[in-house]
């Protein structure tokens, strides 16, 4: 069972996406210029890029991070097993940040 039509939401991001990039379009240029400075660099080949990009779009919570970058990310041969894995990352560390958080509740505690 799939949970949303990955490909449709991903088409209907690219139009509204589109749609900024008319009304602003330094905020798009902005943005494209940023997101690929890393290629530039070549220290990580473009599917580990999509594989940390995974990562955090899972930590962001953002659904339209995951459309693109887990379309992009198949498309460079990144199998389930490595997806998979760069999702265990994510994993711990939402764990990891909820476990450092409650570490500042307990300070805050002894200040309030």
């Amino acid at each position: 069972m799939q949970m949303i039509d990955w490909n449709d939401y991903r088409s209907q991001l690219g139009s509204r996406i589109g749609e900024i990039g008319k009304l602003s379009p330094d905020t798009l240029k902005g943005y494209l210029a940023l997101s690929g400075a890393g290629a530039k660099t070549g220290v990580f080949d473009a599917k580990f890029r999509e594989l940390i990009a995974l990562a955090a779009a899972v930590s962001l919570r953002c659904d339209g991070c995951i459309a693109v970058h887990t379309a992009q990310a198949k498309k460079l041969g990144a199998t389930k097993e490595e997806i998979a894995e760069a999702l265990g990352v994510a994993i711990a560390i939402g764990a990891g940040s909820a476990l450092v958080y409650s570490a500042r509740v307990l300070d805050a505690i002894d200040t309030v």
